[in-house]
């Protein structure tokens, strides 16, 4: 359901419940959120629930960025969601912004990383090309760094340094999602690797992209693919090192739900860069299992950062 689609009047104080809007908030989660559903899951239920909303609401404005719609619609959608958080409105018909209204009764969940979150979307909407890594962090920062500091808000922390560790964690799990996306972002015309690292490694880029070139210049090129991927990964892991301090100053099960997160990502980083020539394959991804195993150790406190 799009954010977009809400409604705040008498209809929506006698519509959807808060708990059926939190389950709702809970279905998409289990059903979209292939990595992230395994580390909230390790939460206390009220958590768990509060993560599921934020994860839902995240996941519209994501799909406003990315669906069908044309561009003008897709800013007004954008529009209609920032005024939902700002209004946040407990009566709304639509059951994420009514989940996260009840979820504020218990944390304090900061409004403004939304907002962030939706910019870092119409980002997307205005170009999907970066010429340096610092413009990709400002990018990274708005649509995961926001989920970071979110996130924080519900797990809890007396350290004023968290916040921006918890973005910074944020920034490295999109990072490797960047990496995992290379061929499916350039099917759909965007580049995110910077400009200078493309022209670093002798990889080709053009404005939007192209998946064929891509490729082709694997073929034509040997090492380049793998010199490019290496680098990235590197980078990649000391954003990881960074954001993982976070864990140390969370409680124990919410220590666990960052370090499951982390260790999949992390898990999924190695993969990408042991066997880079599958970034042009498709997706790579962890088989359930590996997701399992790796909230099982995190619950347990092994590998605790």
């Amino acid at each position: 359901m799009s954010v977009a689609a809400a409604d705040t009047g008498e209809q929506g104080a006698e519509g959807e419940g808060a708990a059926s809007a939190v389950a709702h908030c809970a279905a998409v989660t289990r059903r979209e959120a292939a990595n992230f559903y395994y580390g909230i899951r390790l939460l206390p239920r009220p958590k768990f629930d509060a993560l599921c909303a934020i994860y839902a609401f995240a996941r519209a404005v994501d799909d406003i960025g990315d669906g069908p719609l044309e561009h003008r619609q897709k800013v007004a959608d954008l529009d209609a969601a920032r005024r939902a958080i700002e209004e946040m409105d407990p009566r709304s018909t639509n059951p994420v912004i009514r989940a996260l209204a009840s979820v504020e009764r218990n944390f304090a969940l900061p409004r403004g990383a939304f907002l962030d979150l939706i910019d870092g979307v119409e980002m997307d909407l205005a170009g999907t090309t970066y010429e340096r890594f610092d413009e990709l962090v400002l990018y990274c920062r708005r649509v995961a760094g926001s989920i970071g500091r979110l996130c924080l808000a519900v797990f809890g922390a007396a350290d004023p340094a968290a916040e921006a560790l918890a973005d910074d964690l944020g920034v490295a799990l999109q990072l490797t999602n960047i990496l995992r996306d290379v061929h499916e972002d350039a099917r759909n015309g965007r580049v995110y690797l910077p400009a200078e690292d493309l022209r670093r490694f002798g990889w080709p880029h053009t404005e939007g992209g192209d998946a064929a070139t891509i490729a082709a210049t694997s073929v034509e090129r040997p090492g380049t693919l793998d010199a490019l991927v290496h680098f990235e990964a590197q980078r990649n892991r000391e954003w990881y090192e960074r954001g993982n301090r976070l864990i140390a100053m969370l409680d124990r099960r919410s220590g666990a739900c960052a370090l499951a997160m982390s260790r999949i990502y992390s898990e999924l980083l190695e993969r990408i860069d042991a066997h880079p020539e599958r970034i042009l394959e498709g997706r790579v991804s962890l088989p359930v299992r590996a997701k399992v195993a790796v909230a099982a150790r995190s619950l347990t406190g092994k590998h605790r950062t």
